[in-house]
């Protein structure tokens, strides 16, 4: 899903850190349990040869045991390992013991052992916890003393001095050779776990990267096999797909729900063709959720556990996996609408500055005629001219808050009688439309005074009573128009009408500017009514409710209490 990550070396585990660190506690561990278990099994012997009756190796199980006891203690009071950065280890208490042990083993040579493999033990020992010089040391040690044992020997039995002597420097050689061998092996190992370990930590990032992408990605991803089955869902598919009851299951089939079908066939042409698809689907599994999707489709390498894989016949290729990558439509639209928003920003504060011009002029002449005028008519014409005239630059201004300031600060509106307020302007909405059946008030707030524009809650008004109007039906109190008390403190003004229940697709999107679900509505009529009411710390918001016994769609408006007007 991303690039890999490049990781600063300077972050990652070096040979001599936190790997191979753990390395030569490791090792360490192993050989001082291998000094006990050689221990153990001198001690068993030099008892068995006690058993057979020989008498002096009394010595030597003394010997033995005493060096039991002495890698006992070693295993467990001997840590050196432990801190992290520590890289010396005490050698007198085990290679020199062993060496030690293993000599006087050898120079007894009770029962007719022969005690020359075990010097191997701290070569071995020597070369893996290192360094190099340490090794050798105790390589050239160990020959030494083997060649004044066999030396000595010789001197004493001069027919067999050759053969010894010359079994005796093979066996140097082979410690000098097994230290050096060791040695390289064992820093390989320290390398290779080194980049085992960094190979792992970038893998981890990158785990963890994707899966933090995948997860806050709005788009939804789907990894699904040719039968449907989904193995694996992100929070936004889960919910593209998802229904009334809540998002969709983590796992699920597509094949087992009708309404899945074009994005099923989708998925099985995918995996079966091994070529991407792309395709927008409609969705509706419940009746008041609708979804169009922009499905698209990759596919992958055929999965190794799939039954399909084995029963492929030789040179096919089995289906694989399919990514499936799911964008809602609707928030493709609403990120055009906000570019086509600022756009709009732009011009309109352009347009808007050409406007008061032409007002301006308007506005001028009207007040020369108006001078003039002596007919009660004309002179009635003259004011509406006026008037609106007004009406329109305060257009004019509040469109250029709006575009110009997102974050403006909340404006200290007049103090007005909020049912005084409601009724006229339904008064002169009603008079307009002539449906004063179809609308019924029942104000519920007497003497509720509070701080809003006269002027912005009537183009408010306006356009919810307009939008009721244009879904309601025809019948008597189709459209109510209501003030009340509100149980958070503030004063709720609602407007309901009996129209149809939305769309849950179209509820999320229902304030959004240049959005409508009318081919010639322009979609900013309750953008711009939400944005009057968050000058005035109100709360414009859509809910489905009840009244009486019929359902139907309310836009209600929660305006805080003025407390200066109330105390």
């Amino acid at each position: 899903m991303t690039a890999p990550l490049s990781t600063p070396s300077d972050l990652l585990p070096q040979p001599s850190d936190a790997v191979a660190q753990r390395s030569l506690e490791r090792f360490w561990r192993a050989f001082t349990l291998a000094r006990m278990g050689v221990a153990g099994v001198l001690v068993i012997l030099q008892m068995l040869v006690l058993a057979l009756g020989s008498s002096d190796s009394l010595i030597s199980l003394s010997l033995c045991c005493a060096y039991l006891v002495a890698t006992a203690v070693a295993h467990l009071r001997i840590h050196p390992f432990h801190q992290a950065g520590q890289r010396r280890w005490p050698w007198l208490p085990t290679i020199g013991v062993d060496v030690a042990t293993f000599a006087m083993l050898q120079i007894e040579l009770q029962g007719g052992l022969n005690y020359t493999l075990l010097f191997g033990m701290p070569v071995l020992m020597a070369a893996t916890l290192g360094p190099q010089r340490r090794a050798l040391a105790t390589a050239a040690g160990v020959t030494l003393f083997l060649l004044g044992e066999a030396s000595w020997n010789a001197w004493q039995l001069a027919s067999d001095a050759t053969p010894r002597l010359l079994q005796t420097a093979l066996t140097g050689t082979g410690y000098f050779l097994m230290s050096v061998l060791a040695y390289q092996l064992a820093a390989r190992l320290a390398r290779e776990e080194t980049a085992a370990e960094v190979n792992q930590l970038a893998a981890r990032t990158q785990t963890a990267v994707n899966k933090l992408i995948i997860e806050t990605m709005t788009d939804g991803v789907l990894v699904a096999d040719h039968l449907g089955h989904i193995l694996a869902a992100n929070p936004s598919a889960r919910q593209l797909l998802g229904d009334a009851s809540g998002p969709a299951p983590q796992r699920f089939s597509l094949a087992e729900v009708a309404d899945f079908a074009p994005l099923m066939a989708l998925v099985a042409r995918t995996c079966h063709e091994h070529l991407p698809q792309e395709a927008e689907i409609s969705c509706q599994p419940t009746p008041d959720l609708k979804q169009r999707l922009r499905v698209r489709t990759r596919p992958t390498g055929p999965a190794a556990d799939t039954p399909a894989n084995s029963a492929a016949a030789p040179g096919t290729r089995a289906p694989g996996l399919c990514v499936v990558f799911l964008e809602d439509l609707l928030e493709l639209e609403a990120r055009v609408r906000a570019e086509k928003l600022a756009s709009m920003g732009r011009m309109s504060v352009a347009v808007a500055h050409e406007i008061r011009n032409p007002l301006a002029a308007i506005s001028q002449a009207n007040g020369l005629l108006r001078e003039d005028l002596t007919d009660a008519a004309l002179q009635k014409l003259s004011d509406m001219v006026a008037s609106h005239t007004l009406r329109l630059n305060r257009i004019v201004d509040d469109i250029l808050n709006v575009v110009r300031v997102p974050g403006r600060a909340a404006a200290q509106g007049p103090l007005i009688e909020l049912d005084a307020a409601v009724r006229e302007c339904l008064d002169e909405w009603c008079g307009q439309h002539q449906c004063d059946l179809r609308v019924r008030c029942e104000t519920g707030c007497p003497g509720a005074q509070v701080r809003f524009d006269p002027e912005h809650l009537r183009r408010v008004l306006v356009n919810l009573l307009d939008n009721a109007s244009r879904y309601a039906s025809q019948t008597e109190g189709a459209i109510r128009i209501g003030t009340r008390p509100d149980a958070s403190g503030a004063w709720r003004l609602s407007v309901w009408s009996d129209g149809a229940q939305l769309d849950a697709s179209i509820r999320r999107h229902l304030f959004e500017p240049f959005f409508s679900s009318e081919s010639r509505s322009s979609g900013m009529g309750l953008y711009l009514c939400r944005e009057l009411c968050e000058r005035y710390h109100s709360t414009l918001d859509y809910q489905r409710t009840t009244q009486g016994d019929t359902m139907g769609n309310e836009f209600y408006l929660l305006i805080p209490a003025d407390r200066s007007a109330s105390s």
